[in-house]
């Protein structure tokens, strides 16, 4: 998680918010107490949001 703080500024409550709600990407469980994302999707996401911002 403090990698993907790192790249998206939001708190941990914001993006476990989005995540539920089906606006970021899903989390992959490595093992019992771990968790990650995959970069690719992330930077996925923030371009879809660059591209939402050019088009206004």
């Amino acid at each position: 998680m403090s990698e993907l703080l790192e790249i998206v500024p939001f708190s941990r409550q914001h993006i476990l918010r989005l995540e539920k709600r089906g606006r970021f990407p899903r989390r992959i469980r490595l093992g019992e107490n771990r968790v990650a994302w995959l970069r690719s999707e992330v930077e996925q996401w923030i371009e879809a949001r660059v591209e939402e911002r050019d088009e206004r």
